[in-house]
């Protein structure tokens, strides 16, 4: 079954209740946020979903944020950063724990099916072995989750392993297979192939600064792709540890980023904090049913971002593009969705 099905004045309809109730939900289980609300004179009531209260989402960094008795936390999740930064940490009891992988899972289960289907894995197993555990490593073992046959297409110094992608294939290239890399990894490896990966479904996220570096963006991203490995099914995806078990998909088409029926997103003027229009670019902010152990459903993350159209694309509700990081923000590491989702 499809989460992606809401039209935006459908999807308005559906979340504006259930925010306002978990806003009152943390408002009452969480001190700090209930401080925050008081703060800055946010009582409601609230006739749209942009009129919510936003949490900016460096909170999580300097705050302990939870809706939940200390004994019931069932996980802390930690974002990934940079080595020097203050990680994110992100309350879970056990029902939101197991409800994160499972929306998790029906989201990507819109792309890759049912089953799960053989991996080809851009990058070197031993990104999974460091104890430390890189943002990179952890994104690869949580979306491991989602594929079997699991095989590394780089060795453990990073070169590629042409033989090993030859095997893979052989057993598994005329079906439906599934990809995952991180951006900048499946540009720089994929294209020197040399092999048909047009049965390949490829999903990828982060790396785009060094591509930009390069001049090459998503068209030419997917274009190089379908005309060197005759990939044609590419999805990038957007999320953080702060709103865990929420991903951003990337519609078939390439024209966008898609909401699943749980979460929106809303683009604000930096100056002004108004709701900006489709094609004017602003910060993204980004809201959740999922989170409920904590007060991560509406948070004004550090990213900019603009809507290109409202049930226009190939599937309903807002299609949206990142931009980049706001100036000055921290730069963020690699894949804290996927590394803690399953984790």
């Amino acid at each position: 079954m499809s989460v992606f099905t809401l039209t935006e004045a459908e999807r308005e309809a559906a979340l504006l209740p259930r925010l306002v109730a978990l806003t009152e939900r943390h408002r009452r289980s969480c001190p700090p946020y209930h401080g925050i609300l008081e703060a800055i004179g946010s009582a409601g009531p609230y006739a749209r979903v942009a009129d919510l209260p936003w949490l900016p989402v460096r909170l999580f960094k300097t705050h302990e944020l939870r809706s939940v008795p200390e004994e019931q936390v069932f996980r802390v999740l930690t974002s990934s950063g940079t080595t020097g930064q203050t990680p994110s940490r992100v309350y879970l009891d056990r029902e939101a724990a197991a409800t994160q992988p499972r929306m998790l899972a029906a989201t990507l289960r819109v792309v890759l099916g049912e089953r799960r289907l053989p991996m080809l894995i851009v990058d070197s197993r031993s990104v999974t072995r460091d104890p430390t555990l890189s943002a990179r490593g952890a994104g690869v073992l949580g979306m491991m989750h989602f594929g079997r046959d699991h095989t590394f297409a780089l060795d453990e110094h990073g070169r590629l392993e042409g033989v090993s992608v030859e095997r893979f294939l052989a057993r598994h290239g005329g079906e439906p297979f599934l990809i995952f890399g991180f951006t900048f990894m499946t540009w720089l490896h994929l294209r020197g192939l040399g092999l048909d990966l047009s049965h390949g479904v490829l999903i990828h996220s982060g790396g785009w600064k060094k591509l930009a570096e390069q001049a090459v963006d998503n068209a030419e991203y997917r274009r190089r792709l379908g005309e060197e490995c005759g990939l044609t099914r590419v999805h990038d995806f957007y999320g953080m540890v702060e709103q865990i078990g929420t991903i951003f998909l990337e519609g078939p088409d390439g024209d966008g980023l898609y909401c699943p029926d749980f979460a929106n997103v809303v683009i604000r003027d930096p100056e002004t904090w108004e709701e900006a229009p489709p094609g004017v670019p602003g910060l993204i902010e980004v809201v959740s049913t999922l989170p409920t152990s904590y007060p991560g459903h509406v948070l004004l993350t550090e990213d900019l971002g603009v809507v290109h159209g409202v049930d226009d694309g190939a599937w309903p509700g807002k299609r949206f593009s990142v931009l980049g990081r706001l100036p000055r923000a921290e730069a963020r590491g690699c894949s804290d969705t996927f590394g803690q989702a399953v984790a």
